[in-house]
């Protein structure tokens, strides 16, 4: 990455980029030689400015203007797109744009809003985006977040507008734009200063993340295309367990599969989780700093997010040696019923929670069945009980979408207080977590960690498992491990 700091770099002038030292005092700063601007501003081409949106991403965005629009008949709205963090100094994390924004706009520009007016009987929207800087502009060269010397090709307001069917203005305009909308409700920060007339509303944000909740024909396409990605992404993985084994360890399948979702999406939708051995049963282990070692279980939990920002979320637990051993395989079995049992619970009209109160009940029997439980079942699956729990901390599932753990600012009535609806898509996702400290669990079940979890859509009929192309019995598992070595690999 070039260092802009002690580079012959010229300033930025932006807000996104600290203003850098000249680098040798005794020189001037490029944007103060009037030869070299000049020089600058001539001899260019134009580059191919089309605006990447995904094939069907505007039409969709349309569509979800239109149900958030009857949600807020004569309220003008703003949502941002957001900017990224600082990594450190004027090195950032890569950008991705806030949900909300997304499925309103189809739009990932750093630092654009948009801004729905109320007009007739529903609402104008005008995307405002930064101005991009081109040949013959100082900020062509000089402004490192938007100076296509910098960043590259750049759409320009024309680009945009044609490929989302949206008015798209200037970003600086956006202050006289919520002047003339008068009181504007907001979600999230915006990227100029605003009127005081700008009221953030939590109320808004709870309503995006309700509407998301049912998800269109594209956007379970989306998810279709995120869980296939993810699938054969799993594939990738288990081929390199033996490189793994011999010294890659965790952080070589992590790095396997993160630059597999790289390559056939936009990256991984959430931190990957690579748990071998002992740090299986940790539930969120995104560390994946350890070895692979023969004889262990490997809890893989991983998914794909598409160039849409739609993300699969996807886990199996498969043994490093390609078999389970009898106490693994054990563990396997129970959690494999739990989620069997939760599968068949999701259904439309039924409770949210019916598929964690099915999952939850077999896990419970199952430890009782191993003495594992100091009280009864029906106990330990009470309110004042939940006693199986610690083997078992977290939900079974949840919404999924545009995040991982979509539609978080929702009520709890239309959460999980609601029925399941068709057009959503949730996971299931039971386990077992014996932690290799627990006295509590006989020695040759510590340090065993099983999760097993799909991705499922719920219709008008049921509901349909969308990443159903890796079993989920110890079997399957076994033999899906031999299919991807060919028959080949025995450890």
């Amino acid at each position: 990455m070039t260092n802009i700091e002690t580079s012959n770099a010229p300033a930025t002038g932006t807000t996104s980029m600290p203003r850098p030292a000249s680098p040798d005092p005794r020189l001037p700063r490029l944007t103060e030689v009037p030869a070299f601007a000049e020089f600058m501003g001539t001899g260019w081409g134009t580059p191919d400015r089309t605006a990447p949106v995904e094939p069907g991403a505007a039409d969709a965005a349309a569509s979800h203007r239109e149900r958030l629009s009857a949600e807020f008949p004569g309220r003008a709205m703003l949502v941002s797109a957001g900017r990224a963090p600082v990594r450190s100094n004027d090195s950032f994390y890569g950008f991705r744009p806030d949900s909300d924004f997304f499925w309103l706009t189809a739009c990932d520009v750093e630092g654009a809003v948009i801004l729905l007016t109320p007009s007739g009987a529903g609402h104008d929207a005008t995307l405002y985006i930064p101005s991009p800087a081109y040949p013959g502009e100082t900020g062509f060269f000089a402004d490192a977040a938007h100076g296509e010397l910098w960043v590259g090709s750049a759409p320009g307001f024309s680009d945009w507008s044609v490929a989302l069917g949206l008015d798209v203005r200037p970003l600086d305009a956006l202050p006289a734009g919520v002047a003339r909308a008068g009181t504007v409700l907001a979600a999230g920060h915006s990227a100029v200063s605003l009127p005081e007339s700008i009221a953030v509303s939590a109320m808004l944000r709870q309503t995006l993340a309700e509407l998301r909740m049912i998800k269109d024909d594209w956007e379970i396409a989306e998810l279709r295309r995120a869980v296939d990605a993810t699938v054969s992404g799993f594939a990738s993985v288990l081929r390199e367990i033996p490189a793994a084994v011999s010294g890659g360890g965790e952080r070589w399948l992590q790095g396997t599969f993160d630059r597999h979702a790289r390559t056939l999406g936009n990256g991984p939708g959430y931190s990957t989780i690579i748990g071998s051995g002992a740090h299986a049963p940790t539930l969120h282990w995104v560390r994946c700093d350890g070895p692979v070692t023969p004889g262990d279980l490997l809890l893989l939990d991983m998914g794909v997010e598409t160039r849409a920002f739609y993300t699969a979320d996807v886990t199996r637990t498969f043994p490093v040696s390609g078999t389970f051993s009898p106490a693994q395989r054990e563990a396997h079995d129970l959690v494999e019923r739990s989620h069997r049992a939760g599968l068949a619970a999701v259904r439309p009209g039924r409770s949210f929670t019916d598929f964690h109160h099915a999952s939850m009940e077999v896990i419970a029997s199952g430890l009782s069945d191993w003495g594992l439980l100091p009280v009864s079942v029906d106990e330990a699956l009470s309110p004042a009980g939940q006693h199986h729990r610690r083997y078992l901390v977290c939900g079974i599932g949840h919404h999924l979408g545009l995040d991982v753990h979509d539609c978080a600012q929702s009520r709890y009535e239309a959460y999980q207080g609601a029925t399941m609806a068709p057009g959503m898509v949730l996971t299931v996702e039971p386990g077992l977590y014996f932690h290799a400290f627990d006295e509590t669990v006989p020695p040759e079940l510590r340090g065993i960690g099983v999760r097993i979890e799909d991705d499922i859509v719920v219709t008008s009929r049921g509901s349909e498992v969308i990443s159903d192309a890796m079993p989920i019995d110890a079997p399957g598992l076994e033999q899906w491990m031999l299919d991807q070595h060919d028959g080949t690999r025995r450890m």
